[in-house]
């Protein structure tokens, strides 16, 4: 039952995943969350963030951004980085990981989808069988609110990280740091 709530791989940013390892593994398409995945909530991209973008193209990535946000933000926050994206995704319904899947001309095997919350990222992810990495959610020095769900988000993870069965099924290597 909550399988469907277990990402195939847990990192704990978007910088401790080893993308040439990805790449090497047959993944050739990157689907990215932004807010409290590659920054913190409303934040514009930081020099960390575009040079990865930089270097994800570098490497051979097609990427695209997928997320629940307006037009505006995301065109905001792609101002310095080269991706389509796309928005008012309404995750975790499925029409907006089919529409990143067409962006990227590409099949579910041949892509990874990356976000922070389990109940939104990892769900729509996995109910198109699309490989997912959850990373742990983007917080502020200081900042001491993280909502209900992020806390049973953490007992879902305690219970997916004693699952053999589910873990590093990208491979044991994928994570840089842990």
């Amino acid at each position: 039952m909550l399988k469907r709530f277990y990402p195939y791989e847990y990192a704990p940013s978007v910088f401790a995943i080893d993308y040439e390892k990805l790449y090497g593994n047959g993944v050739r398409g990157l689907i990215f969350d932004v807010d409290n995945t590659l920054v913190h909530h409303n934040d514009d991209a930081t020099p960390e963030v575009e040079e990865l973008f930089v270097r994800l193209h570098e490497i051979g990535f097609k990427t695209v951004l997928l997320s629940d946000n307006l037009r505006s933000r995301l065109e905001s926050f792609t101002k310095n980085i080269d991706t389509p994206f796309i928005c008012d995704a309404d995750k975790p319904k499925p029409e907006g990981y089919k529409k990143a899947l067409g962006v990227l001309k590409m099949k579910k095997a041949k892509v990874v989808s990356i976000g922070d919350q389990m109940f939104v990222d990892t769900v729509g992810a996995n109910r198109l069988g699309i490989p997912n990495i959850l990373v742990h959610f983007i917080t502020v020095p200081g900042e001491t609110r993280i909502g209900k769900k992020r806390y049973i988000e953490k007992l879902i993870l305690g219970i997916y990280r004693r699952s053999s069965k589910y873990t590093h099924r990208l491979g044991t290597d994928i994570i840089k740091e842990r």
